[in-house]
């Protein structure tokens, strides 16, 4: 107790090591401290102002969380260094292991980045029926590294964002309005006039189909078999399937009532039967 009360009244070890270090760690609480309330402020004025430019709120949260972290991984670089600790060898080790850790994870970054290209540019949104990467179904999630799909039989399909984003992207629902394309053949002894004017006749009738962009029908090729009319009404894209379905239906019944024949592909097997003659 002598020894550590004659130290301490040692105005030398005092002046050149308790003060020093006293201030050294005051001075890196103090960094710390208000470092880390200054990254707080940074990541959310950053979200305030990546809000203001409608970036979606996925984003907006993972930039604010990778903003916060580079921060923060300053303010700790700062404060060690207050404290009189070599930094250089830290930031080598920080260096090392981030390209190691890239390096493993290169799949997973090219999603990442494939994803953050996917909600900026928005080729589609959630909700949207997709086309992409070899599968189809309705946009349920956007997420950073994939991409979840709906299909019309109910499941789930997770697709990793670089497949969709390096790919056609077909978008179903994007517009509005589609087109019904319908090919219906008829015998050539058929009226075509007939065919053409029934066909028109069921679609204005069917509500569901829009005069604005009008209808056409029209033969557009005489086949092996029949003359092919085509068909093209167009609806609202949430009508397409019903009113495509219902059409069919009723172009059938139609035309059976009318006396339009549907011609299907037929074979002629004609058998010969040897001369008894030959037989023998």
């Amino acid at each position: 107790m002598d020894a550590f009360g004659s130290l301490l009244s040692d105005t030398t070890y005092i002046d050149r090591y308790v003060i020093p270090w006293g201030v050294n760690i005051l001075l890196a609480l103090a960094t710390f401290v208000l470092g880390r309330w200054i990254a707080r402020l940074v990541t959310r004025g950053l979200g305030h102002v990546l809000a203001r430019a409608k970036v979606d709120d996925t984003l907006n949260r993972f930039f604010g969380n990778i903003a916060y972290t580079a921060l923060f991984a300053v303010v700790v670089i700062a404060s060690l260094n207050q404290l009189g600790v070599d930094t250089t060898s830290v930031l080598a080790v920080f260096a090392a292991a981030g390209l190691a850790v890239g390096l493993a994870l290169k799949d997973s970054l090219s999603n990442f980045a494939a994803g953050v290209m996917l909600i900026l540019y928005k080729p589609f949104k959630v909700g949207d029926y997709i086309e992409a990467a070899g599968t189809a179904g309705s946009v349920e999630v956007i997420g950073i590294f994939n991409t979840m799909l709906k299909t019309p039989d109910n499941r789930e399909v997770s697709v990793p964002n670089a497949h969709i984003y390096g790919g056609t992207i077909v978008n179903v629902t994007a517009r509005p309005q589609r087109r019904i394309d319908l090919v219906f053949g008829i015998g050539y002894g058929d009226d075509v006039a007939k065919a053409k004017r029934l066909l028109m006749d069921l679609m204005t009738a069917d509500g569901r189909v829009l005069e604005d962009p009008a209808p056409f029908v029209g033969v557009v090729e005489l086949g092996d078999n029949s003359v092919n009319i085509a068909a093209r009404p167009w609806v609202a894209s949430g009508d397409f399937w019903a009113t495509r379905c219902d059409l069919m239906e009723q172009v059938k019944a139609t035309f059976d009532r009318n006396g339009i024949s549907i011609p299907f592909p037929q074979r002629d097997v004609h058998l010969y039967q040897a001369a008894a003659s030959a037989s023998a």
